[in-house]
């Protein structure tokens, strides 16, 4: 390489290198940092729980809901763990009204369809 060359490739090096590092220094808006927090630390799934908690107890009523517990939301699919078989069978029967209700409950979160399972609710 020539000597000019080389000085504009050094050039062009370090101009991209102080854009790099003062991107970095630029103040960033307190919605985004909050969001960033937010997804850091679990939060949002906290709260998430917390919602569906309440959505399935006035979903399923009360005496169901004190054998079941809501578990996670993938792809759609709301995953419920019942502590016996008995409350699985009557949850199966009632499954279309129950997602009907938590769909006016919580319209964001799309749930198409509800799994059960046998397990401890703890």
């Amino acid at each position: 390489m020539q000597p000019i060359e080389e000085a504009a490739a050094d050039f062009q090096i370090r101009r991209e290198r102080e854009r790099r590092r003062f991107h970095a220094r630029k103040p960033k808006g307190i919605a985004n940092v909050l969001a960033q927090l937010i997804t850091a630390r679990g939060y949002g799934r906290i709260q998430a729980e917390a919602d569906f908690g309440t959505a399935w107890r006035k979903a399923a009523g009360e005496v169901i809901a004190k054998f079941t517990r809501p578990g996670r939301l993938r792809r759609g699919t709301l995953e419920v763990t019942a502590t016996n078989s008995a409350v699985v069978q009557e949850l199966t029967f009632q499954k279309q009204q129950i997602l009907t209700q938590l769909n006016t409950e919580l319209p964001d979160a799309k749930i198409r369809d509800i799994r059960f399972r046998i397990g401890s609710i703890g």
